[in-house]
């Protein structure tokens, strides 16, 4: 028997032969179809070759396409385990030709894969044409399939669009009769939702693009878009009629029943077919970058999550099951998918960490549920304020409680539900409107309200399409911001990080049809909403415009590694200062990184270089930086650093790098740095480049700041110093290594010189030389009193020559003027005999006044003050003699 993964090849090879290029799958997330929450076929990452926006270098693929069909308009989830044909994961199959071959080809392909290498047998085929498509239908009679086993179907089941404008065409569908013991009829017969026939390959012939007047004309570029889904077709050549009983997915159910110690055929058969397609598309989820959360992407794959972990519940697991049944997905699947294997430890721990944390309050939860109904009639609908309160506190989806009273027999008052959440919003806005923020921003609350939180895609690409929700220019909705007018831009989905956790928001551009325009920053709003603040710069930017959003790749890739290089020296400096350090603000731009610690004196030399040092250890170390998701306890439990002024909600995302030197890997303890964080960092700590500590100065009261250069910065910076060092090596007539011996040497020379040329204007004045003839001495209020101005003298030379004047008269008080250019500085002197009798203090004081100064202090014998105006010398003495005669 084939099992799925020859099936999946024995596809890939045929077409391979035939010169097709076997394209690995996309991602699960989109990144050219912003109206799409995941890819739920395989032509999505051929969208813009279908319509000539993009080239490559070939013009046939073929592709085994990882699919989910999980929310928005495309949402299996509620029939997943209850049907044989609905999952929220599968893999579609498919074939394309851009501009190459057409249907006489394509037809054939797939007549000769199915028949030939698949082995079906063609008298249980049928195919299906549009309508009109005589040459499908000739072309189908060639390769011999009967006429009366060709239906023409006149409905949209067999025309393609891709919009209500543009690329569009019929398609043919090939059906297999399981015969007449299983009630159904063929397509287009009031009994063609039985199972007897079955759709396993659609065929669409992209030949026409459709304008708004409803007409259509040929496309230049024919092309062919073709999907088989692979559990579908598995099913069918294992004999199966179930796609559940295929051997993967037999596979995962026998797995979940083992680790559940349960039957996997008995009454708990749909729990676990709802685990083992659950597991797939949460895991490949997980692998392809989105992490649960309580928005976008991450809450459609929390609600898939949570709803195979009730099922487990249901099978009656006492512990967490589902990260035990990883191991068998990649066993099955990870060949084909190298990714799944790449991301069993992230997957594994995230389905073990979630399940851990809702198996806490399932508990409570469905309690609540069984008090409820054992309170209402046997026929009565849950009321919606409870529903809501499930998913307002226990974190219940709408949807998991409908799939728990489904087992019961039992509705929701959906209309109760939506009442009660309206009502929730309208509380969340007003308390926001009262705190303080700017006016104008109760606009981000209506558009919130009309919309979805942005998806934020940027951790793991910096360029994806995204569709215009809303624009706003001074404060108000607008419908279209024309060429130059700056205004605000909100999209569904986003690869821009928006300003947050001292990171700073992303810049770059985005590309439209028939225009483009600049972003200069992203800023979050109310209700979750990223707005980028946007100039368009051709054309005109309209809302509903599906745009190219591109991130500043060289100025994102400098912010994370400041973002990075901040959680090392955070690191860093508690390792060399103490526990004690604690982050007190941080920005995370382009061209530096600063950051506020908790410390009360400055950095010795010693230290920041012992910081820098271990940093740049750490950077060259080239470990990977890792994200987890968890709940802040569980995060500070593994001794996460929190950031200042974050706030966190139940869940957190905590990012590690750097392995303490001779620590073992997998344990959390070997980790160097570990913080919660929701900012974009590099992926390997080498990325950062270097690292460079500028400065050390105090921010505020306990509070110290570093700043520093990463990467291209850093090095400039260590040249600039290299060439700054070269220079005054050149200047001094030494070697570089020897400039800082021969700056002490001097700086020993200058202060030398200094005190030579302070004792030389010392000596002067003393003889008069200064001034002229020496001043004499008389007699004022009975105390000897001498009193000289000087120049080419400073304040700091009056002290000595008062104390040599002191030691030269015995006894008197003594008053220097000092003229140092216009300014004035004063000295005054008492001897000890006479400080009963006059104080220094007052002399000073008394010159001040008139010299257009204040104040001036000092002790009894010794006084100094100073003032603006030295003219008025004369006026200051005769002051001074004033107070002496008293």
């Amino acid at each position: 028997m084939a099992t799925l993964n020859d099936i999946r090849s024995t596809f890939l090879d045929f077409f391979a032969k035939n010169g097709h290029e076997v394209v690995p799958s996309s991602p699960l997330v989109p990144r050219n179809d912003p109206t799409l929450m995941f890819v739920n076929s395989g032509m999505v990452q051929f969208k813009n070759l279908f319509t000539g926006v993009e080239t490559r270098d070939y013009k046939r693929a073929t592709t085994s396409q990882k699919c989910v069909r999980a929310g928005g308009k495309h949402n299996d989830l509620d029939n997943v385990g209850y049907t044989a044909r609905h999952h929220t994961f599968f893999e579609m199959l498919g074939n394309f030709s851009f501009g190459d071959y057409f249907k006489t080809e394509a037809i054939p392909y797939a007549w000769e894969l199915i028949t030939r290498d698949f082995g079906i047998d063609p008298t249980r085929l049928l195919a299906t044409v549009y309508h009109t498509d005589d040459e499908a239908f000739e072309i189908w009679k060639k390769v011999g399939v009967p006429e009366d086993r060709i239906i023409r179907i006149a409905t949209s089941d067999n025309f393609w669009q891709m919009g209500p404008t543009g690329p569009c065409g019929p398609c043919t569908e090939i059906f297999y009769d399981h015969g007449e013991h299983i009630w159904g009829g063929p397509p287009g017969s009031p009994e063609e939702d039985g199972d007897r026939f079955i759709e396993i390959w659609n065929i669409v012939f992209m030949q026409n693009e459709q304008f708004e007047d409803g007409s259509m004309v040929p496309l230049d570029m024919q092309s062919i878009d073709t999907g088989m889904g692979l559990e579908r077709i598995g099913a069918l050549l294992q004999g199966k009629h179930d796609n559940y009983d295929t051997d993967l997915m037999r596979s995962l159910i026998e797995a979940s029943a083992d680790v559940s110690s349960t039957d996997p055929d008995g009454p708990g058969n749909v729990h676990h077919r709802v685990i083992a397609d659950h597991l797939r598309s949460t895991s490949f989820l997980l692998a392809d970058g989105v992490m649960p959360s309580n928005e976008g992407r991450g809450y459609v794959l929390r609600r898939i999550m949570r709803r195979a972990m009730r099922h487990a519940h249901l099978l009656g697991a006492k512990d967490p099951m589902m990260h035990r049944l990883v191991p068998a997905l990649v066993r099955q699947m990870g060949a084909a998918y190298p990714e799944l294997g790449q991301a069993q430890a992230l997957i594994e721990e995230t389905l073990r960490l979630e399940e851990t944390r809702f198996k806490a309050t399932l508990d409570r939860g469905l309690k609540l549920l069984d008090d409820e109904l054992s309170d209402l009639p046997e026929d009565a609908r849950l009321p919606g304020e409870t529903a809501f309160k499930l998913y307002d506190t226990y974190g219940f989806p709408l949807d998991l409680t409908q799939d728990a009273l489904r087992e019961k027999g039992r509705e929701v008052d959906t209309s109760g539900f939506d009442a009660a959440m309206a009502e929730q919003k309208a509380k969340a806005r007003a308390a926001w409107a009262g705190s303080g923020e700017t006016k104008d921003a109760e606009i981000w609350f209506d558009i919130a309200d009309k919309h979805a939180a942005t998806d934020f895609l940027g951790y793991d690409t910096e360029e994806a399409e995204g569709q215009v929700l809303a624009l706003v220019k001074d404060g108000a909705e607008v419908g279209q911001l024309e060429a130059g007018e700056e205004g605000w831009l909100v999209v569904n989905q986003t690869p821009f990080y928006a300003e947050s956790g001292g990171q700073v928001g992303d810049s770059g551009l985005y590309l439209k049809s028939g225009g483009k325009g600049t972003i200069r920053d992203t800023r979050k709003m109310a209700g979750g909403l990223f707005a980028h603040r946007v100039t368009p710069q051709e054309g005109t930017l309209s809302t509903g415009d599906a745009l190219e959003l591109k991130v500043d790749n060289a100025r994102r890739t400098a912010i994370r590694a400041n973002h990075s290089a901040t959680h090392l020296l955070h690191e860093a400096l508690r390792e060399a200062l103490g526990d004690h350090v604690a982050q007190r603000g941080s920005l995370n731009a382009d061209d530096r990184l600063r950051f506020d610690f908790s410390h009360t004196k400055a950095l010795s030399a010693e230290e920041l270089a012992r910081i820098d040092r271990e940093v740049n250890a750490f950077i060259r170390q080239n470990a990977p930086v890792e994200t987890r998701i968890m709940t802040p306890d569980d995060a500070r439990g593994l001794g996460a650093q929190a950031l200042f002024g974050e706030k966190y909600g139940d869940e957190v995302r905590v990012v590690s790098m750097g392995r303490k030197p001779g620590s073992g890997k997998g344990s959390d303890k070997a980790t160097y740095s570990i913080e919660l964080c929701g900012g974009t960092h590099v992926r390997q700590t080498g990325d950062i480049g270097a690292f460079v500590c500028l400065s050390d100065s105090a921010s505020s009261a306990g509070v110290r700041r570093i700043e520093a250069l990463t990467g291209e910065a850093a090095l400039d910076h260590l040249k600039a110093q290299g060439a700054r060092l070269s220079e005054a090596a050149s200047q001094l007539k030494t070697q570089p290594a020897e400039v800082p011996e021969r700056v002490r040497a001097l700086l020993d020379e200058r202060k030398a010189l200094q005190a030579e040329v302070a004792n030389l204007r010392r000596e002067l004045a003393m003889s008069g030389g200064a001034t002229g003839p020496e001043a004499a001495t008389e007699e004022v209020g009975g105390v000897p009193f001498v009193a000289q101005v000087l120049s080419g003298v400073t304040g700091k030379d009056l002290p000595p020559l008062i104390d040599a004047q002191k030691e030269k008269l015995g006894s008197a008080a003594i008053l220097l003027i000092a003229d140092t250019g216009g300014k004035a500085a004063v000295a005054a002197g008492v001897t000890r005999d006479l400080t009963d009798k006059v104080s220094a203090v007052d002399l000073v004081r008394a010159a001040v006044a008139e010299l257009g100064g204040k104040g001036g202090g000092g002790r009894p014998d010794m006084a100094q003050g100073g003032g603006a105006d030295a003219g008025n010398a004369t006026k200051a003495i005769d002051a001074a003699k004033a107070v002496l005669g008293g």
